[in-house]
């Protein structure tokens, strides 16, 4: 078996040397305190929900497609879901005198994400819409509703049950594992498994990799396409739901700008906006390898206004680089 040069390794594993460098970059600054269990906790509560996010549009991409109603797709799906968790009790509630079981505020927030990206889907898939304008689009419309359904005003005074889910931990003090990370491994495995180990897993890089050839062999494009933005609705309705249990409220601002946030994760993790190409195990090492800017940007005090020109520049860089990676490779 031929050995990797260091030229070759760099290229290859160029998102895990990336996240390694700045985890012992930020272990200098900080004198080792990024590295407590404190820090990391710190740091999977804070990207979890994003990672939901990511994974979602991460899938989308490696069909060389784009979506832009992440944030208010999310957004709206974290209103629905604590609308149906607020205490009964409470007279600003939308449904004030009610009380449903926990389960009700989880199904309807992931519904109304998995109703969103079924839209997407059909928009793209047989409405044969750009995903730049038909995920547009969506995002309008997803604001929309939202501004709609909770009047603009903030919906809160979530029960404690609800709460809990994304709220609480695990195991000893000293180290206890947050619930949202554990979501996070498992939602991660079950992607994984549908993208590596399934027939339409296979198909949505085929179809990434070239649309048309796709069609020729036999794959149905437009139900691949209607599956896979539909999955990744179902995805932001999860980070919805769990986004509003950990804040313990909803808003008209609650996940702005996530889209920007999950596009830079999965462009930073690998894959490739040209299709065909990228690893879950990339997509959330993107995640946490944004997260871990965003940590040692805010420990240095750089104002967060700057923190969206570095984000912004981290994305226009990842697809440069990638676009004269896979240039090099035609």
């Amino acid at each position: 078996m031929k050995s990797l040069t260091f030229k070759e390794f760099l290229t290859k594993y160029t998102t895990f040397v990336t996240f390694v460098v700045l985890v012992f970059l930020l272990a200098i600054l900080t004198r080792g305190q990024a590295l407590s269990w404190a820090s990391v906790k710190t740091l999977i509560i804070a990207e979890a929900v994003r990672a939901f996010a990511s994974l979602g549009v991460g899938m989308i991409i490696i069909t060389k497609g784009i979506d832009l109603s992440i944030g208010y797709v999310v957004c709206l799906c974290a209103s629905v879901a604590a609308s149906f968790a607020q205490v009964p009790t409470y007279e600003s509630a939308i449904y004030f005198g009610h009380s449903f079981p926990l389960i009700v505020p989880i199904i309807t927030g992931i519904c109304a994400g998995g109703l969103l990206g079924l839209f997407n889907g059909v928009l793209v898939a047989y409405g044969k819409l750009p995903p730049f304008i038909a995920t547009l689009g969506t995002m309008s419309i997803a604001r929309g509703f939202q501004l709609i359904y909770t009047k603009a005003a903030v919906v809160g005074s979530l029960n404690s049950n609800f709460k809990s889910l994304a709220q609480n931990s695990i195991g000893p003090s000293f180290f206890s594992i947050p619930f949202l990370g554990i979501y996070v491994v498992l939602i991660t495995i079950v992607v994984w498994v549908l993208l590596r180990h399934t027939k339409q897993g296979t198909n949505f890089y085929a179809i990434g990799g070239n649309a048309q050839a796709a069609r020729v062999s036999g794959i149905n494009v437009e139900r691949n396409l209607l599956c896979v933005y539909s999955y990744a609705g179902l995805l932001y309705g999860m980070a919805g739901v769990l986004l509003a249990g950990r804040l313990g409220l909803a808003n008209a601002l609650t996940a702005n700008g996530m889209e920007l946030d999950a596009i830079a994760a999965v462009t930073v993790g690998g894959v490739s906006q040209n299709g065909g190409v990228g690893t879950v195990s990339g997509m959330i090492i993107g995640v946490f390898t944004m997260g871990l800017i965003n940590y040692g940007m805010s420990f240095l005090s750089i104002d967060s206004y700057y923190q969206l020109l570095v984000k912004g520049g981290i994305i226009i860089a990842a697809v440069f680089f990638d676009m004269k990676k896979y240039a090099r490779r035609a």
